[in-house]
């Protein structure tokens, strides 16, 4: 009894310190997940693990940074609860100002390779990432996708459950799976 409880308490702090120390931010990372209970030590952390975070800039509790170090995020942008960010080491997520990112979005720089049928999907790797761009004034609604290369144009929509795979024009709305125009803005 008293070993497993030595046990579960060095893996638990184990656990915390190395997600204090990873390069990513989550309901996952309990080294850094209660701290966003308090908004000064939220924003601290977010300046701290992103490459860049913005005045006025909220990750809220709930949502997932992998690689923050190649992430921006900037001024007067929302990240809603279970919305996925997941750069890496070779590739950037650049989230422009005065973006809306709904809830339960994702955002991708790379994708599993499946090119191999003799070879299981998971020892296959990842294909080439390419960088995402989000420039300013977009609103992605709940539960889209972006993917890998992708670049959102100025003050575009992509509506709420959209995958996107190719570049979105400036002041447009973008919808659907695979996501196309639906309307200009301007």
């Amino acid at each position: 009894m008293l070993g497993n409880i030595i046990r579960n308490t060095k893996e638990l702090r184990n656990r915390w310190q190395w997600s204090k120390n990873a390069d990513r931010l989550g309901p996952d990372m309990i080294g850094t997940y209660f701290s966003f209970y308090l908004p000064t030590k939220q924003l601290r952390i977010c300046q701290q693990k992103f490459k860049f975070f913005g005045d006025n800039a909220e990750f809220r509790m709930g949502a997932y940074a992998v690689q923050c170090s190649n992430i921006k995020i900037g001024h007067n942008v929302v990240i809603r609860p279970t919305t996925i960010l997941m750069a890496s080491e070779e590739c950037e997520i650049d989230i422009r100002e005065d973006v809306l990112i709904g809830s339960g979005v994702h955002i991708y720089v790379s994708n599993h390779k499946f090119d191999n049928v003799n070879v299981p999907i998971y020892n296959q790797g990842h294909s080439p990432c390419k960088s995402v761009l989000i420039k300013e004034g977009c609103w992605i609604g709940a539960n889209a996708i972006i993917l890998p290369g992708v670049t959102i144009g100025r003050n575009a929509v992509v509506a709420a459950g959209s995958i996107v795979n190719k570049d979105v024009d400036d002041f447009t709305l973008v919808g659907g799976n695979p996501a196309r125009l639906i309307k200009n803005l301007r």
